[in-house]
């Protein structure tokens, strides 16, 4: 609490005048007291007046009381963090009568009822309030722990989704809302939602079959799945005969008639951002989160992180992809603050399986918004039962924000060292254990190493091309996503200190380091397949070139990349007839040229099966275009030709 305000409390100036009508009126004072006591003057000079009067009239003392300078600490539940409860700054627009009830007092209208037993009372209790205040403001007084150290590593806040808060610290309110703050939207919308605000341009919402139900509630956690009504279904079946048409103007047909279909708005906001045109693909994923957040159960909680949804639900699924892909667009946007918070959103719904592998992004948004201490926390809470150090990106990631932490100038000394020794020791570790990390991160940063270092046996060529090629992926995706990171001298200068300690380490035969080669051997045999579908998402084509056979030789639904093989199906698709005479013209002129390319496996004798093929046809029919541009060439045309049964191989 300031001086002044103690001061005002005490009554010591301007105070003492008798209570009565006129007796607390402004009237002329100094120029230097005018600054320090007098209401704000707007423009021209003037004071502002309240309608109808003529001056500003004070009929309670501790009006002149700046509430602002009261509130200090943070108000938890009526108190503040220094004990004195928010309720003892009184209003003056209303008065507590004797009987406890609050009665407005009219313009003007003087308070008779303030006697001098009253105004006795009130300064008793300022005395009382000032020796709590002194009695608590002692220099070995505990102050409370902040309010975030107690939340859940996976909280997300609301005021976080907004990518506007993020622009507005940066750039400030003016630069980010421009014009746009005046106008009203035109359209009105049935709900404030928090992951997108609706925009006027939108078509008129109206529900389109979609919403979600609690399917269980145990141990603090509660599972929800959404749904798709019977008019939601068919809406479905016919985006999927637009997708395999392979006509992105069949789903905007559909959208015509359907303008909040969820899986609709995804594949299309791919086919726009093919086509550079961000801004409509943004748009489009906005569109889509609205059109799922508006049928979320009254239960269902964004920020909680208790909040469970199945990815094995197809229906769930879509929820999933359009976070990550708003999440994409706001990292590319310099909102990395924000991506953060999507991220930590799309780990809490599913953090055991992580069907989307966040935790391979986690530490680069967290690392990109400048947060250390939460990718540190993330790290000691998580390392335990997830062993993240086993991850190459948090391998790396973690000592680097330690390191980044001992560069602010703010924090104590100690804290300073004790960071920089942390980030040393857990380098070293990482370069121990991730040796085939080295020389493609100086060659990302155009560093050239030195000799000692290039010609060593643990860090030359052999290191990395003796990894396993699941590890080689991991090390891929890191490097093609966060090497920018380590470009600053004062890192490079860090990082060739402790690869120095490593080389000493080594020659000296530290048992660690054939310890962590068994462990490579042993942990990195082959990725599941949640990692295959995260370097699908990022489209970082260093980890994407390092993708296993098996998942290179089929097709991604941009609506569905890699499903999992336990999909729990609510509903089916239902049976289609024969594509030999009823399929689409170019599957009919694929398969008059390639014998190979064949359909048989869409018309299925078991319904239940249906599902898990129904897009079987479009898989071989995009590989074969594939095949096609990649091996085109004349033939003999009396060379033998050998048939696949699959369907999707290669020929001669």
């Amino acid at each position: 609490m300031s001086r002044r305000a103690l001061r005002r409390l005490r009554g010591e100036q301007r105070g003492q005048e008798p209570l009565g009508p006129g007796a607390l009126q402004f009237g002329f004072r100094d120029d230097d007291d005018a600054e320090e006591e007098g209401p704000k003057r707007g423009p021209g000079g003037r004071r502002p007046r309240s309608p109808g009067k003529e001056g500003v009239r004070v009929n309670n003392r501790f009006e002149l009381i700046n509430i602002e300078d009261l509130e200090e600490g943070p108000v938890v539940n009526g108190e503040r963090s220094d004990g004195l409860r928010t309720e003892a700054v009184v209003s003056g627009s209303k008065r507590k009568s004797q009987s406890g009830s609050a009665e407005p007092r009219k313009d003007g209208e003087v308070d008779d009822r303030t006697g001098p037993l009253e105004q006795e009372n009130g300064l008793e209790d300022i005395d009382r309030i000032l020796e709590r205040i002194e009695d608590s403001s002692g220099p070995h007084h505990p102050s409370p722990p902040p309010l975030s150290s107690r939340k859940h590593v996976l909280y997300v806040e609301h005021r976080h989704l907004n990518p506007d808060t993020e622009l507005k610290r940066y750039f400030g309110a003016r630069a980010v809302l421009g014009e746009q703050r005046p106008r009203q939207r035109q359209r009105v919308y049935p709900k404030c939602t928090w992951l997108t605000t609706p925009k006027s341009t939108w078509p008129r919402y109206a529900k389109p079959g979609l919403s979600m139900r609690l399917l269980e509630s145990k141990k603090g956690l509660s599972c929800f799945a959404f749904e798709h009504s019977e008019e939601y279904q068919q809406t479905q079946h016919k985006f999927l005969a637009a997708v395999e048409s392979m006509e992105p103007n069949n789903i905007v047909v559909l959208l015509q008639t359907s303008p909040y279909h969820v899986d609709s708005l995804l594949q299309l906001s791919d086919a726009c951002r093919f086509q550079d045109d961000q801004e409509m693909a943004r748009d489009l994923v906005e569109r889509a989160l609205y059109s799922m957040e508006c049928a979320f159960h009254p239960l269902f909680s964004l920020t909680s992180g208790t909040c469970r949804l199945d990815y094995r639900r197809p229906e769930n699924r879509s929820f999933y992809l359009a976070l990550y892909k708003q999440m994409s667009f706001l990292e590319k946007r310099g909102c990395p603050r924000t991506a953060l918070e999507y991220c930590k959103l799309i780990l809490s719904l599913e953090p055991d399986e992580d069907p989307l592998c966040m935790l391979l992004l986690v530490d680069h948004l967290a690392l990109r918004a400048r947060d250390y201490e939460y990718l540190i926390r993330l790290f000691q809470e998580w390392e335990a039962h997830r062993n993240l150090s086993q991850l190459p990106n948090f391998a790396f990631s973690v000592p680097l924000a330690y390191f980044l932490l001992s560069q602010q100038a703010d924090l104590p000394e100690q804290e300073l060292s004790s960071a920089r020794e942390k980030a040393s020791l857990l380098v070293r570790q990482a370069l121990i254990m991730f040796p085939g990390v080295l020389m493609p991160l100086l060659e990302c940063c155009s560093v050239r190493p030195d000799a000692a270092v290039a010609c060593h046996p643990f860090f030359g060529p052999n290191s990395e091309i003796s990894q396993p090629p699941a590890l080689s992926q991991l090390v891929s995706l890191y490097l093609g996503r966060s090497h920018f990171l380590w470009k600053e001298p004062a890192i490079m200068s860090w990082l060739e200190e402790n690869v120095r300690e490593v080389l000493q380490a080594v020659d000296a035969g530290d048992p660690a380091v054939e310890e962590c080669e068994n462990r490579r051997k042993v942990l990195y045999q082959r990725a599941p397949r949640n990692i295959h579908r995260h370097v699908v998402l990022s489209e970082i084509k260093e980890a994407v070139a390092a993708l296993p056979p098996d998942v290179t030789t089929q097709s991604v639904m941009g609506f569905d990349p890699l499903p999992p093989s336990d999909t729990i199906y609510s509903y089916t698709r239902p049976e289609r007839l024969s594509p030999v005479s009823h399929g689409n013209t170019i599957a009919l002129f694929f398969r008059s040229l390639l014998p190979s390319y064949t359909m048989e496996g869409e018309r299925q004798e078991d319904g239940g099966a249906e599902g898990l093929d129904h897009n079987q046809g479009l898989n071989r029919l995009m590989l074969a275009v594939r095949d096609m541009m990649a091996t085109f060439h004349f033939h003999d045309p009396e060379a033998p030709h050998e048939d696949h049964a699959e369907g999707d191989g290669e020929w001669d």
